[in-house]
């Protein structure tokens, strides 16, 4: 009786701190999770975090509560009654455990894949599984196709190439607010690695490789991007500050930035998923 009375005191307990834990966890922590909503990718992955700091907390409050439980109730009060009678094994509480836990990984695991196939802001390589349906530049408008923009890195500076925007290239990294952005991420030496925390955004870039990632901000801001793979003496300096801009702000950059760079955009090799500069060893 007396271990048939601490289960349910240990399970009362359980049920009233999850629910306030989880309650709070909603409302106070889960807006402020990583990576924010700078874009649809990022968004999406603000929601992935919520499930899993969600779907933990029943766990975590378990094993604090009984284990907080059980050196409160049976801590030593100097009369010899603490202890109680050793058991060996509990078929009820083990299959539970063992039936919960399993339940647990399976729901995460089939949860994190469905998301991934979903699109996350990874780089999927030069031939992405996920190829997100075009979407309207403008609500309402008919689907046109993404804004391809070629991210290149190199040591120790990202530059980016704007096919679709008559090629030139700019060491500036800009793109319009609610437009579908399709990032080919490569390298010119090393392996580097372009990541915008804010947009959610990560994509390996390997030389000779074409790696896809799409991206679709969703306000107005400056994002940070950075290399996010030791590539060299001075990686950690290899970092700037992007721009997202209204679509008329950017095609009023595009412009100008075009006429900027006229007079050295012919000299650039044609365009190509990837380059293979000579002469091929670089510094680092």
């Amino acid at each position: 009786m007396r271990r048939l009375g601490d289960g349910r005191r240990i399970a009362l307990i359980w049920l009233v701190t999850t629910t306030v834990a989880m309650v709070l966890v909603a409302v106070f922590l889960a807006p402020h999770l990583p990576p924010g909503n700078g874009s649809k990718e990022a968004s999406g992955q603000r929601f992935d975090n919520e499930v899993l700091t969600l779907t933990s907390i029943p766990l975590i409050t378990l094993i604090f509560v009984y284990f907080g439980y059980v050196l409160f109730a049976f801590r030593d009060r100097g009369d010899g009654a603490g202890d109680g009678p050793p058991i060996r094994g509990h078929i009820r509480v083990q299959t539970a455990w063992v039936v919960g836990t399993t339940l647990t990984v399976l729901f995460l695991a089939a949860f994190g894949t469905y998301e991934l196939l979903g699109g996350a802001g990874g780089g999927q390589g030069s031939s992405p599984v996920f190829v997100p349906a075009a979407e309207a530049a403008t609500p309402g408008g008919p689907p046109v196709p993404p804004l391809q923009v070629q991210v290149i890195a190199q040591q120790w500076q990202f530059t980016f190439r704007y096919p679709s925007e008559g090629g030139f290239e700019s060491a500036q990294f800009v793109l319009p607010v609610n437009r579908q952005v399709e990032l080919h991420v490569t390298s010119l030496d090393v392996i580097h690695s372009f990541w915008v925390p804010a947009l959610g955004v990560k994509a390996d870039a390997n030389p000779g490789v074409d790696n896809v990632a799409y991206v679709t901000p969703t306000r107005i801001e400056n994002v940070r991007f950075e290399c996010a793979e030791l590539c060299g003496l001075f990686h950690g300096y290899m970092f700037d500050t992007g721009r997202i801009v209204s679509q008329s702000a950017f095609a009023a950059w595009v412009k100008s930035q075009r006429a900027f760079v006229a007079p050295v955009t012919k000299y650039l090799p044609k365009y190509s998923t990837s380059y293979l500069p000579q002469p091929a060893f670089r510094a680092g």
